[in-house]
């Protein structure tokens, strides 16, 4: 039997999958493991009923397993782990934080309206930090040939940041974070990525409220 999930439908298109990583990573867990799964798209500006009886704070993704909603990409990832172990997307714990504050960092870059603030180089400290594990690491994934949880908790986050950044700021990725480039080819590439990923304009027109608000 298919399991359900609810995800952030787009801004402007409620009938399409919108820009929350946190859905598209779950998203992809499920795809990863071959795991059948519904999608209940939720338009977040106008929730229904249903959705606020099973997520009361109005947050998603969620995702019903064994007849109990879960909350929270991290759980749920922990869920399917345990209930589908193969294949293993776990991530060694020595590599579980590998690249945890690249979103936070590109979040308040995207956001800046002063060029001096320190937001870009906090961004751009994080990508050499990737880079640096990279380098030092056989890859292509975090943690060497195979997939696992980590990258596909980054490869969302980085695809709103090229997506973000190249469309309201003209920027992207420097030429000489190559480990990095090579990495996002990677992730991108993936079958489970290709057939999830959000459409360019969902990612903007999500971006767009909280860039000018």
């Amino acid at each position: 039997m298919a399991l359900e999930v609810c995800v952030k439908a787009a801004v402007g298109a409620p009938d399409k999958f919108g820009d929350c990583p946190f859905s598209h990573r779950v998203v992809l867990t499920l795809e990863e493991k071959s795991v059948p799964y519904k999608m209940h798209l939720i338009n977040l500006s106008d929730k229904p009923q249903w959705f606020l009886g099973i997520s009361p704070n109005g947050t998603v993704p969620v995702l019903k397993i064994d007849d109990k909603w879960v909350s929270d990409s991290d759980i749920i990832v922990d869920v399917l782990e345990k209930k589908y172990p193969e294949p293993s997307l776990k991530t060694p714990t020595k590599f579980a934080t590998v690249g945890s504050k690249i979103f936070s960092t590109f979040g308040s870059f995207v956001k800046s309206k002063d060029r001096n603030d320190g937001t870009e180089k906090a961004l751009l400290d994080e990508l050499e930090a990737l880079e640096k594990h990279l380098k030092t690491h056989d890859g292509p994934f975090i943690a060497g040939e195979r997939v696992s949880a980590v990258d596909l908790s980054l490869a969302p986050k980085l695809y709103h940041l090229e997506v973000a950044l190249g469309h309201f700021k003209s920027w992207s990725v420097p030429g000489s974070l190559s480990h990095v480039h090579r990495y996002m080819k990677a992730l991108f590439s993936l079958d489970s990525f290709e057939k999830t990923k959000p459409e360019e304009k969902y990612v903007i027109s999500g971006w767009a409220p909280k860039v000018n608000p």
